[in-house]
């Protein structure tokens, strides 16, 4: 079972090291595009900000954030543009204030969640732990989009580890935006901690298999890399068509990025 208290630590911590990106930017630098088309600097904080406050009230009031999801209707598509551009407008300062009070709320509430309890959300219903994970892998994900915007290149930490475990956990749910079935066979994943030791999912005897650095896991299953550009690989037909697709966040498949985009 996942240690609650160790993943909030390395939620705030991948919290605590985008602000040193973000913090020290002139108001011009906050309005830098990043990959991301359409969205900045400050569209990727403001998307932070309100995604940490929406699971906060899934997580202390589901009814409600049940009824908001109803309210939007079909808007719900649009939702996630539509309240990045509205904090991009804020002024910079407040913007930073918001989000840092957001992401302290959102690990307030939800150390608070009593265990086994399954809050909703905008994909599967997710305990407390895999919500905390969720948070760290969209914190890590929109951080890379700052950085390349900058041109910052940040260096692996273990945190990855809850990030490549989330892009694991993920392989059917990629299957099902796009309405199709999954492999009925476990895949064996291997890759390549940043301290050099190897992190390890599915059996042994698996006989479709992915291997790699867990960086690079990582920025595939974000797509935030293409996949040509990163050193991941496959062995079977069925574990080769999943890396084309897969992707650790809920809601429909982006169009990624394109190949050779980054040095």
């Amino acid at each position: 079972m996942a240690d609650l208290e160790v993943l909030l630590g390395d939620f705030a911590a991948e919290c605590a090291d985008l602000e040193k990106l973000v913090a020290p930017l002139t108001d011009a630098q906050w309005r830098t595009e990043t990959p991301a088309p359409g969205w900045t600097i400050a569209h990727q904080i403001g998307h932070l900000a309100w995604t940490d406050e929406i699971a906060t009230v899934a997580a202390t009031d589901p009814a409600e954030f049940t009824r908001r999801v109803t309210e939007a209707g079909a808007g719900v598509l649009t939702m996630v543009d539509d309240v990045a551009a509205e904090a991009a407008e804020m002024a910079p300062a407040d913007l930073l204030r918001r989000w840092r009070a957001g992401r302290d709320g959102l690990i307030a509430a939800l150390r608070a969640v009593p265990a086994g309890t399954k809050l909703p959300w905008f994909g599967p219903p997710m305990s407390a732990a895999s919500m905390t994970t969720a948070r760290l892998m969209e914190t890590w994900a929109h951080g890379q989009d700052v950085a390349d915007a900058l041109g910052v290149r940040r260096e692996p930490t273990a945190r990855l580890r809850g990030i490549a475990h989330i892009g694991v956990r993920t392989r059917d749910f990629a299957y099902a935006v796009r309405g199709e079935t999954p492999p009925a066979e476990e895949f064996r994943i291997e890759l390549t901690a940043p301290d050099g030791g190897l992190w390890t999912w599915g059996p042994e005897t698996a006989t479709q298999r992915v291997s790699g650095p867990a960086v690079d896991f990582c920025l595939l299953v974000t797509q935030r890399r293409h996949p040509d550009d990163l050193a991941v690989r496959a062995r079977g037909a069925e574990a080769v068509q999943w890396l084309s697709i897969a992707q650790a966040f809920a809601g429909p498949s982006g169009s990624g990025r394109t190949a050779g985009q980054f040095d």
